[in-house]
């Protein structure tokens, strides 16, 4: 396996790079996650099954987008591809250290940059993946209809498909584009999976990684960065300071947080699926 990946670095960058050491790092509960290095390089390698391909051939073209933007610094994507039994993707290695109150500082005006290019319509040149779950994102003009059909709808579909149902599917599409009706934020540039794990810091400067782009509400950001443990006060402020978010942000934060809690629903089950159970009933029942 290691031989393939060696050979698509070199092929990618005209180099000789050749695998001295290896460690498998901790932490990754979707890929397996590596820091290789030899001849004074350095990559970070994840590997998975070779049906995650696409998984991370997105990867790849949304860690270009962000880059193209020059708003926050991401890991700059080497390769992906196939090996005989697995698929993996090699990116730029980002020697992070501990945070920062001046780091949280940046990192709150770097998205706040990032969620500042827009466009017309909400979604995507290309469906993506949340974890191992495809993302839908399609065009769409209508952001009631794009985030209760393509984010709520799609998965609640997902899991009615395994017989996991938290009532019927088209109700409760319905009563999530009645609570978003006529609300029509710009549609910024989001990370789309924005929370501790996947972001980091080398001394004061931040940097995110393993995104899930598309066009859409930025408070969808701010508020996944919320439910698995807040951030330090320093980055809310810091954003309010640089970009302040809607007086009515507040309403829409647990109904954006469903979509995450959903997907980690049909990824991981367990106690997931009582927070989606409750979240739902707290929402519209």
């Amino acid at each position: 396996m290691w031989q393939a990946v060696t050979d698509h670095i070199n092929s990618e960058l005209e180099s000789n790079f050749i695998i001295e050491h290896k460690i498998q790092l901790s932490g990754g509960n979707v890929n397996a996650a590596y820091h290789v290095t030899g001849n004074g390089q350095q990559f970070f390698v994840k590997i998975n099954l070779r049906q995650q391909l696409e998984q991370f051939e997105t990867e790849v073209l949304s860690l270009r987008t962000l880059q193209r933007t020059k708003c926050i610094r991401v890991p700059n994507p080497i390769c992906s591809g196939l090996t005989v039994d697995k698929s993996f993707i090699v990116l730029e290695y980002l020697p992070f250290g501990g945070d920062t109150t001046n780091g949280w500082h940046n990192l709150a005006q770097d998205l706040a940059a990032l969620h500042q290019q827009q466009q017309a319509v909400y979604g995507f040149d290309w469906d993506n993946s949340l974890a191992t779950n495809t993302q839908p994102n399609k065009w769409q003009p209508n952001w009631s209809v794009f985030f209760s059909e393509q984010r709520i709808g799609w998965q609640l579909q997902l899991l009615h498909e395994q017989g996991l149902g938290f009532g019927k599917v088209d109700e409760i599409v319905e009563k999530t584009r009645q609570r978003l009706q006529g609300y029509q934020p710009k549609a910024s540039l989001l990370h789309g999976d924005f929370w501790r794990g996947n972001l980091g810091f080398i001394g004061d400067m931040p940097a995110i990684f393993d995104p899930a782009c598309y066009y859409g509400d930025r408070e969808t950001d701010i508020a996944f960065s919320t439910l698995f443990g807040r951030l330090p006060d320093a980055f809310y402020q810091s954003y309010q300071q640089h970009y302040p978010l809607d007086k009515n942000y507040e309403q829409r934060k647990d109904l954006y947080n469903l979509y995450h809690v959903l997907n980690h629903a049909n990824l991981f089950r367990g106690a997931y699926l009582i927070q989606a159970q409750e979240l739902i009933k707290k929402l519209f029942y």
